[in-house]
């Protein structure tokens, strides 16, 4: 069976966790890139060890240029170093812009038709520096946060009312760090809005661990940050291209009219597909939400300025 092929460029935690889940659930071939030499192929052969005890069809490889990455369908970035304990998203800007810069263009050379997936720190404005460098339509550039912030926020709904997982719709949109806006009124449990099954400081206590659930990651590893939750989450979105699914994740896209911003890449529900973005289905949000919206996606463009990037 031919499988989808998938470039990962980073083959830290978050890159590795990322090719192992998606090749464990036979979404892809992935090939993992790194400048570490060794390091992207000893982990592709330890995945290649687990494929013989589960079975699972797609292979995992490692290079350290892309020339092995040729004709992949999908092109996920996560090479950039870290958020460490104290770091804000915005201090990672100019070393993490410059990596950015140079992956995407190498990766984009090798599988010019690909969908791009930015997963690298700070999250939002990689993301429209990738479309800026890439020279794709804005269609085939996604970012990866609205996905994680709303497991996160899915995980502490759980939490505060003793339901099940798999009842929970939880949604985050805006910039990808602490001006992230969840929405408790777009958030379900067995298709009740969490505003109505909490009262406002119980729902207020779950929205503020949401917000600070990757620094609580962070502070207690010490060293590093999330990457199981990143890595299913790049996993869920790849799912929905090639598998070409319609299905509507909470993305970073770039917006062009909807909500009120223009030009700006900002995570909201975005219908994706082998195409990439194939639609912006438009939230019927209300004042509060629609400025908390507005206030984060001007911290992103603010940042982007600072690239020379947005109007």
């Amino acid at each position: 069976m031919a499988f989808p092929k998938v470039t990962v460029v980073g083959a830290g935690q978050v890159g590795a966790t990322a090719a192992f889940l998606m090749a464990v659930k036979g979404v892809a071939d992935v090939v993992l890139v790194d400048v570490a030499e060794g390091i992207p192929q000893g982990k592709a052969l330890d995945m290649m060890h687990a494929r013989s005890v589960l079975r699972f069809g797609p292979r995992v490889s490692g290079a350290n240029d892309y020339a092995a990455t040729a004709g992949s369908d999908v092109i996920v970035v996560t090479a950039g170093i870290p958020r460490k304990p104290g770091m804000t998203r915005d201090e990672l800007l100019a070393t993490n812009g410059g990596i950015v810069r140079s992956v995407v263009g190498q990766a984009i050379a090798a599988s010019p038709d690909a969908i791009l997936v930015c997963v690298t720190n700070p999250l939002d404005v990689m993301t429209h520096l990738a479309w800026s460098v890439s020279g794709l339509p804005q269609e085939r550039v996604l970012g990866m946060g609205g996905v994680l912030d709303s497991a996160r926020f899915a995980y502490f709904i759980a939490e505060e009312t003793g339901a099940a997982i798999d009842t929970v719709d939880a949604l985050v949109v805006g910039q990808h760090g602490d001006a992230m806006v969840p929405l408790p009124r777009f958030s379900t449990v067995a298709g009740t809005p969490l505003t109505e099954l909490l009262s406002a400081d119980r729902v207020e206590e779950v929205v503020r661990r949401t917000i600070f659930g990757g620094a609580e990651v962070v502070s207690l590893l010490k060293t590093g940050s999330a990457f199981y939750a990143p890595g299913a989450s790049i996993t869920a979105m790849v799912e929905a291209i090639v598998g070409d699914s319609h299905a509507t994740l909470p993305s970073c896209v770039r917006l062009t009219g909807q909500y009120g911003l223009d030009d700006v890449f900002v995570s909201v529900p975005a219908t994706l597909g082998r195409a990439g973005l194939v639609a912006i289905p438009e939230l019927a949000l209300n004042d509060q939400e629609l400025a908390a919206l507005q206030s984060s996606a001007a911290g992103v463009r603010e940042m982007a300025a600072s690239l020379g990037l947005g109007g």
